[in-house]
C-alpha cells in the first residue's frame, strides 16, 4: 500500500536515509522505455520536511498500478487466443491430413515390434477428442486424439499351424449369434491371430511426453480372435522380444468395448476346441443374484472379495448393466461344451473396483454350471463374487475341467457362494456355505482352493446328515465313471478292484475333513456314522483317522498310501472296538439274544493300485475275537453270512441255537496269503478249530474246520469240514474219510454188542467242559504289527501257547 506521512517523525528521516526504498509510481509504462520509476530507488531528500505529530505507515514493496493488471490480463488473453488458434489449426490439420499415407509406416513398425504380420487394410483417420470423460480436474480439459482404423489383421507366428484347422473355419448354425465384418472373413482365414472390422482408440496426449501410450477407451467392432496352442505346447499369443535395447515405451487401456465379435480357443494339449460369439444388446439390469453378490462384496466383513479388491466396500451399490450376450460351443475331448450368458458392455481395465456383471449357463459333458455375480477387477481377474450352481454325473469328472482331485461319486448337485480371485499363480477361490446332494445323500460345507507352487491346495470341511455310504465312494478319485457299478469287481470278485487314479494326486495337495452324521446302508453292516481327515501332500495320501461308528462300537483306522511309486505302497492299521453283537445285525431277531461284543485289529504293509490289489499283496497280521454270543444257521442265513451259515448248519444242525462263549481268529499274512495262526471257537457243545489259508489276491479259500465235542452224544457223526471255492462262490462240505471211519465203527459196535450201543459215542475224544476263554482273549488283546514283523508271529508267547493247546487233549 502507498506510504502516507501525516506528521514528521523520526521514521521519515530514517526512510530518507535508505537509498533502496521503492515507492509506487503513477507513470504509465510504455514498451521500449527505460524501467519505470517504481523500479528505481528514490534518492533521499536533502531537506526533509519537519516531522509532524501522529502515526506514520510505510511499506517496502508497494502493489503495481491498476494498469499493470490490465496489461497482464491482455497478455493472457492473447496467449489463450494463440493456443485456441493453434488447436483449431491442429484440428483442421487432423481433419484434412490423409492418414492413410502413414499406414505403411504403422504396418511396418508394428510388424517389427511384434514379429508378426500386421496390416491396416481399411481407412486410417484421426480427430480431436475433448473433454476427456474418464479424467477429473484440469486434466479433463486437456484434448486427446481419437484414432480410427478399419479392417486390421494380425497374423500367427511364422510356421504356426492350428491344432484343429477346421475350428477357425466353422460358422455358427442358423439362428445363433453371428459377428459381421471381420468374422466372416476370418472364417476363411485360419492363419490369422486376429481380424478386426473396426477399432477406435482415444489417446491422451500428455503421457506421450514420458513415452507412455495411454488409451482411455478402445472400441472393437467385429473382432475375430483365434487363440491356439499346438500339441507340442507352442502357442500364438506370446510375442517374442527382439534383441537390442528396450524402447522405454509402455501402454495401458482404461476401457474396452466390444461390439459383435468372435473369440476362438483351440488347445492341442488338452484337446479343447471352443468358439464364442459375442453380440451387443439393449442395457439390462442384473438379476437379484448379481445384486446380492455385489451387496455381500460391499460388506467390509466379507473376506475374499474385499481382500481381492481393496476398497470394494466404499463402492456404491449400482452395478454396470448387462450390455453383451454371448454363446459358447465346442468340445473338450469327446465331451460337448455349450453355454450362453450375459456381461457388461464396457469392460473397465483402469479402476480396481468396477463391479462388472457376468452371468453364464454352461455344460461340458455331464457337468453343468450356472453362475451370476460380479467381477470387481476384470483387468486382474480379482475380486469375483458369484452365486454358483454346479451339478454333474460324478465329482471325479471335475478333474479334467478344474484340476480338482475329488472322489468318484454318483450324480451330484450343489449351490453356494464362490468368492475370491483368479489371478494366475495367485488364485484363491472360496466356495462357502454350499448345500446339495450326492446321490441320495445330503452334503454341505465350505471349500477353499489356493493356487501356488509347487501345487495348488484344497482345504475345507464337508458334512452329511443323511449319508448313504455308496454315494460317497472312495476318498480319492478312480478312473471309472461315477455311473459305473462298483458293487462287484471284474472277474466276479468281491473285493473292489477299481484302479486308484494316482497320476492325479500330484496335481493338488489337500487337507479335508468329512463327517457323515448318520449312515444309511440297510444291506450291510449297521454303520452309524463316519468321519475322515484326508491329507494329501506331494502325492502321498493319509487318512488319519478314518473312523466308522458300527453297532454301537467303532472301527478306527489309519491309512497311508504313497502315490509316487508304481505300484503304490501303503500301510494300513485299524482296530475294532466294542461292536455289540446284538446291534451287529439289527434285522435278525435271534441276534438280539447275544450280549457280547466283537473286537479286533489289523496291520498290513502292502503295494498295489486298488483296494483289492493292496489286500492281495499285504504282509502283516490281523485278528478278530468275540465273546458271549449266540449262533444258528437261520440267524447267519438272515445275516447273509453264507459260509458261516453252512458251517454252523453242518456242525450243530439246521435249527439249533448255539451259545458262543468266545472265539478268536488270528491270521498271519504274507504277500496276500492269510494263514491261520489260531482260529478257535468255544461253545457250550464243542470247541471248533479252523486251519488253512485264505488268498486275498485270488479270494480263494482252503480251510479245514475240526470240531472237538465237549459232551458225550450217541451217534454224533460230526466230521471235519472243508471250505473251498472263492468269496463269491464258496464250497463247504464234509470230509468223507473220517465220517466213513466213524460210521463203520458204529456199525461194528452194533453187530458185536447191540446191548452196548448206547454206550459207544461216535465222536472224537472229549475235551474238558467249561473250556476257559481267558487264553484266547489274552491272545486277541496283543498288539498287531505290519509287515514281516507281524507275519512272523511269536509262537513262544505264553498266551499263544495256551490258546494253541486249549481244549485239544489230542495234542
Amino acid at each position: 500500500m502507498r506510504a502516507s506521512i501525516q506528521q514528521p517523525s523520526r521514521n521519515a528521516e530514517l526512510a530518507g536515509a535508505v537509498p533502496h526504498t521503492f515507492m509506487r509510481s503513477k507513470c504509465p509504462v510504455e514498451y521500449g522505455q527505460d524501467p519505470p520509476s517504481f523500479m528505481s530507488p528514490i534518492p533521499a531528500s536533502p531537506n526533509p520536511p519537519a516531522a509532524q505529530p501522529g502515526p506514520v505507515t510505510t511499506t517496502a514493496f508497494p502493489l503495481p498500478a491498476p494498469g499493470i493488471w490490465r496489461r497482464i490480463t491482455h497478455g493472457a488473453l492473447w496467449a489463450a487466443g494463440l493456443l485456441a488458434a493453434l488447436l483449431v489449426a491442429l484440428g483442421v490439420l487432423l481433419a484434412w491430413i490423409d492418414w492413410n499415407r502413414a499406414k505403411p509406416w504403422v504396418n511396418d513398425t508394428v510388424s517389427k515390434v511384434t514379429g508378426r504380420h500386421f496390416a491396416i487394410q481399411g481407412d486410417l483417420s484421426a480427430a480431436w477428442h475433448w473433454p476427456q470423460p474418464l479424467e477429473e480436474g484440469w486434466q479433463r480439459w486437456v484434448p486427446g486424439v481419437t484414432v480410427t482404423a478399419e479392417r486390421l489383421v494380425m497374423g500367427n507366428p511364422a510356421g504356426f499351424t492350428l491344432p484343429f484347422p477346421h475350428a477357425a473355419g466353422k460358422t455358427p448354425p442358423k439362428g445363433q449369434l453371428r459377428a459381421p465384418l471381420a468374422s466372416k472373413e476370418a472364417d476363411t482365414h485360419a492363419t490369422t491371430l486376429a481380424r478386426i472390422g473396426g477399432a477406435t482408440a482415444t489417446v491422451r496426449l500428455l503421457p506421450l511426453l514420458v513415452k507412455h501410450l495411454s488409451i482411455d477407451t478402445l472400441k472393437l467392432t467385429g473382432p475375430q480372435v483365434t487363440l491356439a496352442r499346438s500339441a507340442d505346447g507352442v502357442d500364438n499369443w506370446h510375442f517374442d522380444r527382439k534383441d537390442g535395447p528396450k524402447s522405454g515405451w509402455s501402454f495401458d487401456i482404461d476401457q474396452l468395448v466390444v461390439n459383435e465379435g468372435v473369440l476362438a480357443y483351440a488347445d492341442g494339449v488338452k484337446d479343447l476346441d471352443l468358439r464364442a460369439h459375442i453380440d451387443t444388446t439393449a442395457p439390462l439390469a442384473p438379476t437379484d443374484a448379481a445384486t446380492q453378490a455385489l451387496a455381500s462384496a460391499a460388506d467390509p466383513t466379507t473376506t475374499p472379495a474385499a481382500k481381492a479388491a481393496p476398497g470394494i466396500q466404499n463402492q456404491s451399490a449400482a452395478t454396470t448393466p448387462y450390455g453383451l450376450r454371448f454363446e459358447i460351443r465346442g468340445r473338450y475331448a469327446k465331451a460337448q461344451i455349450e453355454g450362453r450368458g450375459r456381461a457388461g458392455q464396457v469392460i473397465s481395465l483402469r479402476n480396481k473396483v468396477v463391479n462388472y456383471p457376468l452371468q453364464v449357463d454352461a455344460s461340458a459333458g455331464s457337468v453343468a454350471l450356472s453362475a451370476e455375480g460380479v467381477l470387481a477387477n476384470p483387468g486382474a481377474l480379482s475380486g469375483l463374487d458369484f452365486q454358483v450352481s454346479l451339478k454333474g454325473g460324478s465329482m471325479a469328472d471335475l478333474y479334467d475341467l478344474t484340476g480338482l482331485v475329488l472322489p468318484n461319486t454318483p450324480a451330484f448337485a450343489t449351490r453356494g457362494r464362490l468368492t475370491g480371485s483368479l489371478e494366475p499363480e495367485r488364485a484363491v477361490w472360496e466356495y462357502n456355505d454350499f448345500r446339495g446332494k450326492v446321490g441320495q445323500s445330503d452334503l454341505q460345507g465350505s471349500l477353499k482352493y489356493t493356487s501356488g507352487k509347487p501345487r495348488p491346495r484344497l482345504t475345507g470341511t464337508m458334512t452329511s446328515n443323511q449319508l448313504r455310504l455308496a454315494d460317497l465312494g472312495p476318498t480319492i478319485g478312480t478312473r471309472q465313471s461315477g455311473n459305473t457299478p462298483r458293487s462287484r469287481s471284474q472277474g466276479g470278485k468281491v473285493l473292489p478292484d477299481s484302479q486308484f487314479a494316482a497320476e492325479r494326486w500330484n496335481a493338488m495337495d489337500m487337507d479335508m475333513v468329512f463327517k457323515g452324521r448318520h449312515i444309511i446302508r440297510p444291506e450291510s453292516l449297521p454303520l452309524q456314522d463316519l468321519s475322515v481327515h484326508a491329507v494329501m501332500e506331494n502325492a502321498q495320501l493319509k487318512l488319519a483317522p478314518l473312523t466308522f461308528g458300527v453297532a454301537e462300537g467303532k472301527i478306527d483306522s489309519q491309512v497311508s498310501i504313497d502315490g509316487r511309486t508304481a505300484p503304490l505302497t501303503a500301510q494300513i492299521r485299524g482296530t475294532v472296538q466294542g461292536l455289540q453283537l446284538s446291534a451287529l445285525f439289527p434285522k435278525v431277531q435271534l441276534m438280539k439274544k447275544s450280549l457280547g461284543h466283537m473286537d479286533g485289529a489289523i496291520a498290513l504293509k502292502s503295494s498295489g493300485n486298488s483296494m483289492a490289489g493292496l489286500l492281495g499283496h499285504g504282509t502283516g497280521e490281523m485278528r478278530l475275537y468275540v465273546r458271549d454270543g449266540t449262533l444258528s444257521k437261520q440267524m447267519l442265513d438272515l445275516a447273509a453270512l453264507n459260509v458261516g451259515s453252512i458251517v454252523v448248519g453242518k456242525l450243530f444242525g439246521e435249527n439249533k441255537e448255539v451259545r458262543l462263549r468266545c472265539a478268536v481268529a488270528d491270521f498271519t499274512v504274507v504277500d496276500g496269503l492269510a494263514t491261520t495262526r489260531i482260529v478257535k471257537m468255544s461253545t457250550d457243545d464243542a470247541v471248533v478249530e479252523a486251519t488253512g489259508t485264505i488268498d486275498l489276491g485270488t479270494e480263494a479259500m482252503n480251510l479245514r474246520i475240526k470240531p472237538e465235542s465237549l459232551q458225550w452224544k450217541f451217534f454224533s457223526l460230526r466230521s471235519p469240514l472243508y471250505v473251498k471255492g472263492t468269496f463269491a462262490n464258496p464250497d463247504v462240505g464234509v470230509e468223507p474219510g473220517p465220517l466213513l471211519l466213524r460210521a463203520g465203527a458204529a456199525v461194528a459196535a452194533a453187530l458185536v454188542a447191540p446191548a452196548a450201543l448206547a454206550l459207544v459215542p461216535v465222536t472224537v475224544p472229549a475235551a474238558e467242559d467249561n473250556t476257559p476263554c481267558k487264553p484266547l482273549l489274552d491272545l486277541a488283546q496283543e498288539p498287531v504289527k505290519p509287515g514281516y514283523q507281524g507275519a512272523a508271529g511269536t509262537a513262544s508267547q505264553p498266551a499263544r501257547r495256551a490258546a494253541s493247546g486249549m481244549a485239544d487233549p489230542a495234542r
